[in-house]
């Protein structure tokens, strides 16, 4: 709490407003969240989220903002060197687990530039992959937020792969998510820049239900509770304590929601008219 109460001060202090007493006591994070709400028109809007943003990174893990094993998209060493070639043109980021066979042996991270030069010198086989893959970087399931952002910037990774106490692989955490968590997405337009949200035809949203609670919450503005279920999917079973038929309305925190896809086991899609 420490760092996040130095760090919040700091802000608060470079904007006019004392969070300190003449004592200089240290407050705690419920007195500096009750401040910050209260500061009304001596801080904007803007800097109140992005402050209360940065208490709420204690409240949460790794967990919450990672991208599951299952979504994650990689590179295996034993594909045909045109499949691995096809993937790195039309990847979604610029790095890539490395893995032998299967997601749960990941054996580096590779970047895309590296690899695409590695292809025009000498090609991408077995040996060449694992030449340019780099140190993957493991991060502890349950690390919170705050130290986890911490962590990024000593050991200057803008990845990890998050790990259960055995090492197995669960996920895949980037910095540019955890920085989400405090400024917010980078466009006006989640349909923009969120794959799982996108708009159709009639101007409504369709949303992929395997979109995480807290993304969901941090590209729409809701406040829908993450102490539970960590997908949408998830929340709307425990809501509706069953599997729904497409064309179901439902309510979840104050927002309309229809189900529009189904498949045996999960919710996959749902629609949002704004």
């Amino acid at each position: 709490m420490r760092s996040v109460n130095w760090i919040t001060n700091g802000l608060l202090a470079t904007l006019g407003v004392r969070p300190e007493d003449g004592g200089g006591n240290t407050l705690s994070r419920e007195e500096l969240r009750t401040l910050v709400s209260e500061a009304g028109a001596m801080l904007p809007e803007r800097s109140r989220t992005m402050l209360v943003a940065i208490l709420d990174l204690e409240n949460a893990t790794v967990e919450d903002i990672m991208i599951p094993r299952n979504e994650v998209d990689g590179i295996d060493i034993r594909d045909p060197e045109e499949e691995i070639t096809n993937q790195l043109k039309n990847a979604a980021y610029t790095r890539l687990p490395l893995f032998d066979g299967d997601i749960d042996s990941v054996i580096g991270i590779i970047h895309v530039r590296d690899a695409l030069h590695a292809l025009l010198d000498r090609g991408l086989g077995k040996t060449h992959l694992r030449e340019i893959g780099r140190q993957p970087y493991f991060v502890p399931e349950g690390t919170q937020l705050y130290q986890q952002l911490l962590n990024f910037q000593r050991e200057k990774e803008p990845i990890g792969l998050v790990v259960d106490e055995y090492g197995d692989f669960l996920g895949l955490i980037t910095l540019t998510d955890l920085l989400e968590e405090i400024v917010g997405e980078f466009a006006s337009d989640p349909a923009h820049t969120i794959g799982e949200i996108y708009r159709g035809e009639d101007g409504s949203l369709l949303i992929d239900c395997g979109i995480s609670v807290r993304e969901l919450n941090r590209a729409l503005r809701w406040k829908l509770p993450t102490n539970g279920p960590k997908t949408l999917n998830g929340l709307i079973i425990e809501h509706m304590e069953t599997i729904p038929e497409p064309g179901t309305s439902l309510k979840l925190g104050g927002h309309a929601l229809e189900i529009m896809h189904t498949a045996e086991s999960a919710v996959k899609t749902v629609k949002f008219v704004t």
